[in-house]
C-alpha cells in the first residue's frame, strides 16, 4: 500500500499537468545548435534546438519522448529557456542535479518550479529522465558555439 502512495505523490497532478502542457515543442528549422540525448536505463529521449543571439536562447524547440518526470522537467525548462543564458542554463542544471542526488534546494528562478520534482529523491532510476533536457540543452548550446 505504501508503494502506490509513493507512486501517487510522485505522479502528482502538478507534474502530470506540466508533462500535459510542454512548450516549444517541435524542432526548429535554422537552429544555432541541435542535441540529442537518451537516458539508458529508461529509454526516454529529448532532442533540442536552440538559437542563439548575443550570447541568450533566442529561440526553443524540443521533441520530448520521456516518462511523465522528464517531460515535466521539460515542460519547465521550455517555459524559461528563451532569454536565459549558457550560465543560467548551467546553474539549473547543476541546482537540480543537487536537489535530485544531494538534497539540495530546489533551483533558483526562473528554473524554481523544477521544485514539483522533489519527490523524485528517492526514485535515482528516474533522474536520467528528468535532467535529459538540460542535458540536451547545454549539449545544444555547445553545438551552436562550435558551429559560430
Amino acid at each position: 500500500m505504501s508503494e502506490n502512495a509513493d507512486l501517487m505523490k510522485l505522479y502528482s497532478a502538478r507534474i502530470l499537468a506540466l508533462a500535459a502542457d510542454i512548450p516549444h515543442l517541435g524542432r526548429l528549422e535554422n537552429a544555432s545548435g541541435s542535441a540529442h540525448r537518451r537516458a539508458p536505463l529508461c529509454g526516454s529521449t529529448v532532442t533540442v534546438d536552440v538559437a542563439v543571439k548575443d550570447g541568450k536562447i533566442s529561440d526553443f524547440g524540443q521533441d520530448v519522448k520521456a516518462c511523465a518526470l522528464g517531460q515535466a522537467a521539460a515542460s519547465v525548462v521550455g517555459s524559461n529557456a528563451i532569454g536565459s543564458t549558457r550560465g543560467d542554463i548551467e546553474r539549473a542544471h547543476d541546482q537540480l542535479l543537487a536537489m535530485l542526488r544531494e538534497d539540495g534546494p530546489a533551483p533558483e528562478a526562473p528554473f524554481d518550479a523544477l521544485e514539483v520534482l522533489i519527490p523524485a529523491r528517492d526514485y535515482k532510476n528516474r533522474h536520467a529522465s528528468i535532467m535529459l533536457c538540460l542535458d540536451a540543452t547545454l549539449d545544444a548550446l555547445d553545438a551552436a558555439e562550435a558551429a559560430a
